[in-house]
């Protein structure tokens, strides 16, 4: 328990992703996260196809500049330990994107990732916070309730070539 709670108290950052070289570091990061966590959930074919898709460095440009995702880089004393990316959308905060190398999770990171999201939804007096996740994805469906999300619905998308993001929808209430 002791390293739980050594981790709690960890210094971490999160710095927007806005020059080139940050966002080619994000779609290194994304590479390594994405095989480490869902080779066994969805097929590292279908994996590889999401990173070009999603997550390669056309993809995350094109976000931010036509969609106006907003990437974060987190920051850990022993080096980048992942990223998140969100929208913001009529009154919620679309949170697309959270990722973190495996060997930083159980840190809290997330959690610390979601309080500083909450407060740019506070600021911004955004009153919820949506996301996706596959449904097959335990481990991070667990997180997000731990977190105060609930599932709201399931989402089966089309993203081509054949291949499917079979979703629950979930959301958190933030309260001012």
């Amino acid at each position: 328990m002791k390293e739980k709670e050594e981790f709690a108290h960890e210094l971490i950052s999160f710095d927007p992703v806005v020059t080139k070289e940050q966002i080619e570091t994000v779609a290194d990061l994304a590479e390594i996260v994405w095989h480490e966590h869902y080779d066994f959930i969805i097929g590292k074919e279908q994996v590889d196809y999401m990173i070009d898709r999603f997550q390669s460095v056309s993809a995350m440009r094109t976000q931010m500049e036509q969609d106006s995702y907003e990437y974060y880089k987190i920051i850990s004393l022993s080096g980048d330990a992942g990223y998140f990316a969100f929208r913001r959308e009529e009154e919620v905060l679309f949170l697309s994107k959270i990722y973190i190398l495996k060997k930083f999770r159980g840190r809290n990171y997330a959690r610390k990732a979601l309080d500083f999201m909450e407060g740019i939804c506070k600021e911004s007096d955004l009153k919820k916070i949506w996301l996706t996740v596959n449904r097959n994805n335990g481990t991070s469906i667990k997180i997000y309730e731990n977190l105060g999300f609930e599932k709201i619905r399931t989402q089966v998308a089309d993203i081509g070539s054949g291949y499917v993001m079979d979703d629950f929808v979930m959301e958190k209430t933030i309260h001012s």
